[in-house]
């Protein structure tokens, strides 16, 4: 086969790269039976620092003129397509797609695919930005489903994440997780819509009864099922 070039617009946060990747493999393995190294795609990792910070406020401009730098580099040196598993950047993503002339897939779009069919209660676990942001609610609701959450929920989410971006082995991360997912259950929800690839270290150790919608997954699938298509 004449191998297309994946790109991956990653690095945001740093320690959300290398679970990506391999979310990527899993797929090849699962959509096509990849077995042999050379059976797997040629993909481009760029990643990238960006001026994102938990615990203040962001530089709306200076992000998106991050990313945007991030995306035309990935397109220059001839990739097919980007996908970037941060939630946070798609809160820019129709000007971040008219900046590049490949596709750039989205996120929000691709987990939004995965909500159960009939109405349900679903909630959200992202960073401030995506959150108040409500590129996800929007999806949610549109979908038909109930959204529900606390605000107090937010505070532990982003303590959460600061952790894992400091100390990913930190025993109080699965304190702080397990203390959230007992809050969510006692609301009766049904889904939780996982949007922040850091979390993916504690979902790696506990998995929960609720149903978990993970994007970064979502959009592995996404990128793999794009491969195939370009590969025909």
């Amino acid at each position: 086969m004449n191998k297309k070039l994946i790109g991956i617009l990653a690095g945001m946060g740093p320690r959300s790269t290398a679970p990506f990747v391999d979310l990527i493999i899993d797929e090849c393995q699962s959509q096509y039976g990849a077995r042999y190294d050379e059976e797997f795609p040629e993909i481009m990792i760029y990643s990238l620092p960006t001026p994102f910070y938990i615990d203040r406020a962001i530089n709306h401009e200076l992000m998106k003129k991050t990313i945007i730098k991030g995306l035309k580099k990935l397109e220059s040196i001839g990739t097919n397509f980007i996908a970037m598993p941060c939630n946070s950047a798609h809160i820019y993503f129709e000007e971040l797609k008219e900046s590049i002339g490949i596709l750039l897939l989205n996120i929000v779009e691709e987990t939004i695919k995965y909500l159960p069919a009939t109405p349900q209660k679903v909630t959200l676990l992202s960073t401030s930005s995506t959150f108040e942001s409500t590129i996800y609610q929007k999806g949610i609701t549109k979908a038909g489903h109930e959204f529900i959450f606390k605000e107090e929920w937010q505070k532990k989410i982003n303590a959460l994440i600061q952790n894992i971006k400091t100390d990913k082995n930190n025993p109080q991360n699965i304190n702080i997780w397990n203390e959230l997912l007992e809050s969510i259950k006692f609301e009766s929800i049904e889904n939780i819509v996982i949007a922040c690839t850091d979390l993916n270290v504690v979902l790696e150790k506990i998995q929960p009864s609720i149903n978990i919608i993970d994007s970064s997954k979502c959009l592995a699938e996404s990128v793999i099922k794009k491969y195939l298509e370009l590969e025909k």
